[in-house]
């Protein structure tokens, strides 16, 4: 889409002046961006989880706010609060962080369940209720949440409910040696991101997320996205497999990767780019297969592998 291309190489062109070598993983989060989805950046301590969603935030001319999550932290601090004021004999409401355009929730499972519910009703659908007052947030909403797989001590997982709102789940990994070097010559004397400015707008992102859901699928790919996600349900090692929130996610998604790559309809390679960010943390493996150490990723191979990609026959059909 002509539109949407455009724009997505400008943030793309700002987020690596400050995240080097990890285009494929910016791309995925400029894909959830513009199908109004949520981004799960899991990994290791270190390697720029908060620094690339910093870094989407200052090239995107849009409010943000940063919630550090600790075990003491309450629904009330994230969604903000009535507080009586004494002038005006009356409670007025404060918002909290959640009430920004983008939103970053810092080592997300230090958070008690509690707390970590405060987000479900923002994610799902874009609004607030407090007090029993609603509050839509304003457009365009996104929320990047980070945690470290590794650091189990004061901990709470996501619940199977949580992790299936997120649209993607990224791991940044650790950087080549080539990499790691041009880091630190990067960041000798200052860091990029305090020179990072906006190269795109909340109205140019609105008009992007607008110009997405024109993206065509055909038939037979949306056919091949239910029997990607079907067939994770039906896999031997798979207890619980992706939802129909999976297949939307899915087929949103694919719908925005092809506008990023500046086409007008979807294709099958579109889909499978995106099966291993969009499946894998929605699945829950069977005990056994755990104590065999499978994993979510190998499945989601697995099935990928197994499914027919849809082909157009000789008359075009």
């Amino acid at each position: 889409m002509p539109q949407v291309a455009p724009v997505a190489r400008r943030i793309l062109a700002n987020i690596e002046k400050v995240i080097l070598g990890k285009r494929s993983e910016i791309v995925l989060a400029l894909v959830a961006y513009f199908c109004e989805g949520h981004i799960l950046l899991e990994d290791v301590p270190g390697v720029a989880k908060t620094m690339l969603a910093r870094a989407l935030a200052g090239s995107v001319g849009c409010s943000f706010k940063r919630v550090q999550c600790t075990p003491d932290l309450l629904p009330n601090d994230i969604t903000g609060a009535s507080i009586f004021n004494p002038k005006t004999v009356d409670f007025e409401f404060r918002p909290g962080p959640i009430f920004a355009q983008l939103v970053l929730a810092d080592e997300i499972n230090r958070a008690t369940p509690r707390t970590q519910s405060a987000l479900l009703e923002a994610m799902a659908e874009r609004r607030v209720t407090v007090d029993g007052q609603t509050y839509l947030l304003e457009p365009p909403f996104l929320l990047i949440a980070t945690q470290n797989p590794v650091d189990h001590d004061g901990t709470f997982p996501l619940p199977e409910a949580q992790l299936d709102r997120f649209l993607v789940r990224l791991s940044l990994g650790y950087p080549s040696a080539e990499e790691e070097a041009r880091v630190l010559d990067l960041l000798r004397q200052s860091h990029p991101i305090d020179q990072l400015q906006p190269v795109a707008t909340a109205a140019e992102i609105l008009a992007c997320q607008q110009a997405v859901r024109e993206v065509y699928v055909d038939p037979k790919v949306r056919d091949y996205i239910v029997a990607l996600v079907r067939n994770t349900r039906d896999h031997l090692d798979v207890a619980l497999g992706g939802s129909p929130r999976a297949s939307l996610a899915l087929y949103r998604g694919a719908q925005a990767l092809a506008a990023i790559r500046g086409n007008e309809f979807v294709l099958p390679d579109d889909v499978k780019k995106l099966a291993q960010a969009v499946l894998a943390h929605r699945m829950i493996l069977k005990p056994e297969s755990r104590l065999r150490r499978m994993t979510a990723a190998q499945v989601v191979e697995d099935v990928v592998k197994q499914t027919s990609v849809p082909t157009l026959s000789k008359s075009g059909a």
